[in-house]
């Protein structure tokens, strides 16, 4: 009889820890659906990125190494916004080139992982991106860099305020003002802590 009571026991919870997992990436979907919103109504009518439909980019596996295991689960993800003027949009994806001094509002969020004692999110800028290589070489626009940041992030995020990146492929600096996830309860929240700092700094 224990046994089944123990069985019965890891079943629910299992569905209550999917349960929970799914209520907590829509509420975060309706956080980034809100800050598109906003954004899309400031002066530079930002649209939000998409480099392969509409959605978020972040590292993920189904690999059954073990040390794939822990990214089985989607903890940390990005968008990016540009003005409307600055990409293109071409079967339902946009194609934002490098030229014309690109600029981009960079959204991140972390809801797990080492050292992370709380859900984060992320808002700020990335400038002075440059392309390094060739013509007709990758990069070919700025959403192929994308998953580049969250597979390179021990190096690309340890200094969230003062970002400098270069390799051999492109370059860019940035800043991202960190803020507590939890803390963001209201529209009002998202704008002054998260998209207000992040315009500040895309402005200057």
């Amino acid at each position: 009889m224990e046994a089944i009571t123990s069985k019965q026991e890891l079943t629910r919870q299992t569905n209550l820890a999917y349960e929970f997992l799914e209520r907590l990436y829509l509420e975060v979907s309706f956080l980034i659906k809100e800050v598109e919103g906003m954004l899309y109504k400031e002066p530079e009518t930002f649209v939000i990125g998409r480099p392969s439909g509409y959605g978020i980019t972040t590292r993920s596996s189904t690999g059954l190494d073990a040390n794939n295991v822990p990214l089985w689960l989607t903890r940390k993800f990005a968008v990016f916004f540009v003005p409307e003027g600055q990409t293109k949009t071409k079967s339902g994806q946009t194609e934002t080139s490098f030229e014309d001094q690109l600029k981009v509002i960079y959204l991140r969020i972390v809801l797990n992982g080492p050292g992370i004692d709380q859900p984060l999110i992320y808002s700020g800028v990335f400038r002075n991106i440059t392309k390094l290589t060739g013509t007709g070489v990758w990069p070919h626009k700025f959403e192929n860099i994308m998953g580049h940041f969250e597979y390179n992030e021990a190096n690309f995020f340890k200094n969230p305020l003062d970002i400098k990146y270069k390799d051999k492929s492109f370059s860019l600096s940035g800043e991202l003002i960190e803020n507590n996830l939890f803390e963001l309860n209201t529209a009002e929240d998202i704008y002054k802590k998260v998209i207000s700092p992040a315009l500040e700094l895309f402005r200057s």
